[in-house]
């Protein structure tokens, strides 16, 4: 039981005994290997990002980014538990904006919408954030689980101010607009997406849901065929077919 603090004392030790030079040497490898964890998760290489990272919290300790590119990691891996400890560490540690965001993009999966929306418009309070449409999308997002429909369309709106390409976005507008029982505003978006990414499996289903609500069945029939044909992955092409066959569905 004594054996943990004896190893943080010895760390401490030779933390102590280490020149400015080889402090500084120690903060840039432990940078390096953030680095490479970064790349490594933008890769989808779970395992070496964990490996990484790891390497690098263990170098220099308590690091916010590197607290924060822990806590993505481990949603990835399907922990939320120890997502949301990774960024509550990385807050009580002076994490900035993007951490709050990402945050409240966690809060949003679990479905913890208040919440969500406090750290959503947090992060929003910084406007050096150079990420204000993900952040307005998480806000969305949160207001939408609320069920606050006309504050939920301001902000994936606000989002597209910032950034016009954001297909994310415009997705979650569309589906704003479908759920506020507005299907011909929702088509108009859906098909602009399709439009451009054809293969964008959450539009064609948003897109399928509205043809359906308009009791145009043959029309969302056509769209699941076009798409069946267009994509490259089996798991959606079975969905669109499966679709197709259903009895009271296209």
């Amino acid at each position: 039981m004594r054996l943990i603090p004896i190893l943080i004392m010895l760390f401490l030790s030779a933390c102590a005994t280490m020149s400015p030079k080889e402090v500084a040497r120690e903060h840039k490898l432990a940078h390096l290997h953030y680095q490479i964890g970064v790349d490594a998760l933008g890769k989808g290489l779970l395992p070496k990002a964990f490996e990484e990272l790891m390497a690098s919290d263990a170098m220099r300790p308590d690091q916010p980014e590197v607290l924060d590119a822990l806590a993505y990691a481990w949603l990835l891996r399907g922990d939320m538990k120890k997502s949301e400890a990774s960024y509550l560490k990385a807050l009580r540690y002076g994490a900035g904006a993007a951490t709050k965001s990402n945050y409240a993009s966690l809060l949003n999966r679990l479905q913890r919408y208040h919440k969500a929306e406090k750290e959503a418009r947090m992060a929003l309070n910084d406007p050096r954030y150079p990420n204000q449409d993900l952040a307005f999308i998480n806000l969305g997002n949160a207001l939408f689980g609320q069920k606050k429909y006309a504050a939920a369309m301001k902000s994936f709106q606000q989002a597209l101010i910032f950034n016009p390409d954001n297909s994310l976005a415009k997705l979650r507008l569309a589906d704003t607009y479908a759920r506020s029982a507005k299907p011909r505003q929702a088509q108009f978006l859906y098909e602009a997406i399709i439009s451009k990414q054809p293969k964008y499996r959450a539009a064609i289903e948003g897109l399928v849901d509205v043809l359906i609500q308009q009791h145009q069945i043959n029309a969302a029939r056509d769209v699941l065929s076009t798409f069946s044909r267009a994509t490259s992955s089996d798991t959606d092409r079975a969905w669109a077919l499966s679709s197709m066959a259903k009895p009271g569905q296209p």
